[in-house]
């Protein structure tokens, strides 16, 4: 790591020791950025397993006894260090990168796989994302997971990613992965320095933080876990808007209730309707139909179920396509009609493709929901 920091022209200010672990690296760039990374790092290998595909690479987390407990990841409240779960493979000079967050807790001793083929495409284009195969295909009991896979050219890339990706869903973070793959490595965050606004009016918010439009904007551009939160609620926006325009509809808000719907309407004088708005997945079935992933990020410890949703939970999914399409558009379906999970009854399968059940006429699934 070191030392492909080195080869992107940054300067190490400090490194803790080899033999303790997580590896903490704090480092300037060309561009005089001070950045700092917290690398929960493991060797990836090839070595032939038992009863598992020749083809498999693999890194082991391992830094301690298996002892079956919960090991969290450490994440800076502060924002001043990078957290990264990676594998490296030393050898063949690439690295590849898991989701931190999907990824806390961790136990010790897990493994996590990758194909010949992603490797393959990481040497020849020094930087891939793919979506990880799962060791049971088609499983009901793990969510969607995006590895990201670099070249040690690409490792200062890969933590600017790690950076902007920091708890997005699966679908937006393969999103990011292809478009970071298209910036220049050394270079500053946007400016903040003071713009003359070109109207003469002031939003209200610019003029409460006594900065320009265009600060306010580079401001969410260059801050992560802000970027993060506007991208979750512009889908959300783009729904709204979509759905009060809609024949019908009135009452059209967006609910703010922790843990509940996204939106709430009614149509053509029904009782109020919930719409979840769920992103889609950035990679297609063999089929060619969009995925959502659709399940919460974590369960509760006591009831493993309580990550799935349930049909009484809202009455309507929005499926937003712009991982896919990158445009803000979306389809829709009633809960209802989704596949049960296969293992815990009274809640839905997360597996879910956008096949003949979803459509882009909302008005057809809203007076299906209204008459019952």
């Amino acid at each position: 790591m070191v030392k492909a920091l080195e080869r992107s022209g940054c300067r190490i200010i400090h490194r803790s020791p080899a033999h303790q672990a997580p590896f903490r690296i704090t480092f300037e760039t060309v561009a005089g950025e001070r950045l700092g990374i917290i690398a929960y790092a493991f060797l990836a290998n090839t070595k032939l397993t038992k009863n598992r595909p020749d083809d498999e690479h693999r890194f082991q987390v391992k830094y301690g006894p298996d002892d079956g407990a919960m090991h969290e990841l450490w994440q800076d409240p502060y924002g001043l260090y990078t957290t990264l779960f990676l594998g490296i493979n030393p050898e063949l000079g690439f690295f590849v990168g898991a989701d931190p967050v999907l990824h806390n807790p961790t136990r010790f001793f897990i493994s996590v796989e990758f194909k010949q083929e992603h490797v393959d495409t990481v040497i020849r284009n020094g930087w891939h994302a793919w979506e990880r195969d799962r060791r049971s295909r088609g499983s009901e009991s793990e969510p969607a997971e995006v590895l990201v896979g670099g070249s040690a050219d690409n490792f200062l890339r890969y933590i600017r990613f790690e950076q902007e990706a920091l708890g997005e869903d699966q679908g937006h973070r393969q999103f990011l992965a292809d478009q970071v793959s298209t910036r220049p490595l050394n270079v500053l965050p946007p400016s903040t320095s003071v713009l003359v606004p070109s109207a003469a009016r002031l939003h209200d918010l610019a003029r409460e933080f006594e900065m320009s439009e265009t600060e306010v904007l580079d401001l969410i551009m260059s801050a992560r876990r802000l970027k993060m939160a506007v991208r979750g609620w512009v889908a959300e926006t783009h729904l709204v808007r979509r759905l009060a325009v809609v024949p019908g509809v009135t009452d059209c808000t967006r609910s703010d209730e922790e843990g509940g719907p996204d939106v709430l309407l009614r149509f053509e004088g029904s009782r109020p309707i919930s719409v979840e708005c769920k992103n889609v997945l950035r990679e297609r079935s063999a089929a060619g139909l969009v995925r959502v992933d659709f399940q919460r990020t974590r369960a509760s410890k006591a009831d493993p179920c309580s990550r799935y949703y349930s049909p009484r939970d809202f009455d309507v999914v929005a499926a937003c396509l712009h991982a896919v399409t990158e445009r803000w558009e979306f389809r829709f379906a009633r809960t209802v009609s989704l596949d049960p999970h296969g293992k815990c009854s009274g809640k839905l399968s997360h597996l879910v493709k956008l096949d003949g059940r979803w459509s882009d006429s909302v008005q057809h699934v809203f007076r299906a929901v209204a008459n019952g």
